[in-house]
């Protein structure tokens, strides 16, 4: 079966669908209620987040790791179900990264294409803390998923350059159309077909640093189930006025997610090929 494939994904055993009533500001998020956010941690601290796409996968922005890509893969790693970024319960799943595939076409001065993916060392488990996140196939279908609530989540601090939250914050966000996020007023056109604007236009909701690669999540009322619709990319400082947070728009790159997730017929061989002659080498070291 293609890892692709969405199957029991968007799912919360533990909290359920949203209620009916608005989170007024962030508040901290109950124990289990988002099992798809992750904290990929570089030597051990918090340095970004991350959305689980399925037990080998998971997806952040690039902008967090475009300045690190000299730096091995031993000094990051991703913690599943996590809640206090101190405190790792029996919740918890530390995986090692095996490969990060950073989009090639990411402009770091517009922030445009800021989507990445990683690959895990070893598959997770899932259980009741730790669940997949829908995606949606294509612009089409993220147009008729008919979602009624949106939610950001993450360790981020509350205002600009603050410290960690401690314990996984949530709230509630309004989706904010394009067209009026370019306004001179707002963005001023810098927020390209890639992306997404969410938040207040008061600025009173907003991701913050800390947040960034971390999913915006919105649940749809016809397929009673989440999808994460952005990635956390950019905002100007945290929480101001017209200044609604920005992220990577997913349904935009669901070709490119796709591709990325499968291995090549000729890296698969290539890998095949390096064995054989490392066995062989191993064998006729043996026979001297």
């Amino acid at each position: 079966m293609s890892a692709w494939l969405q199957l029991g994904c968007g799912q919360r055993p533990l909290a359920g669908p949203p209620g009916a009533s608005r989170i007024v500001g962030g508040r901290e998020a109950p124990q289990g209620a988002w099992p798809w956010q992750v904290s990929i941690q570089l030597l051990s601290k918090h340095h970004c987040g991350g959305t689980i796409l399925n037990n080998l996968w998971v997806l952040s922005a690039t902008h967090c790791f475009h300045k690190y890509r000299w730096l091995s893969r031993r000094f990051f790693r991703v913690v599943a179900g996590l809640h206090v970024l101190s405190t790792r319960g029996d919740q918890t799943q530390i995986r090692s990264i095996r490969r990060m595939k950073l989009h090639e076409d990411y402009d770091d001065k517009t922030s445009d294409n800021d989507i990445m993916l990683v690959q895990l060392s070893s598959p997770l488990n899932f259980t009741d803390y730790i669940q997949p996140a829908c995606t949606p196939q294509n612009v089409s279908q993220e147009f008729n998923l008919n979602f009624s609530h949106c939610f950001i989540t993450g360790w981020g601090s509350k205002y600009y350059k603050g410290h960690l939250t401690s314990r996984l914050q949530e709230a509630e966000v309004e989706l904010i159309d394009r067209r009026r996020c370019n306004l001179p007023s707002w963005y001023y056109g810098s927020v390209t077909e890639n992306m997404l604007c969410a938040g207040l236009e008061s600025g009173a909701m907003d991701t913050c640093q800390g947040d960034s690669g971390g999913p915006l999540n919105c649940y749809s009322d016809s397929e009673e189930r989440f999808y994460v619709l952005g990635v956390t990319s950019f905002g100007e400082k945290c929480g101001l006025p017209r200044r609604p947070g920005v992220y990577s728009r997913v349904s935009k790159f669901t070709d490119w997610l796709k591709e990325s997730q499968t291995v090549p017929t000729s890296a698969a061989a290539d890998q095949l090929h390096i064995r054989l002659v490392s066995a062989l080498l191993s064998a006729a070291l043996m026979l001297l």
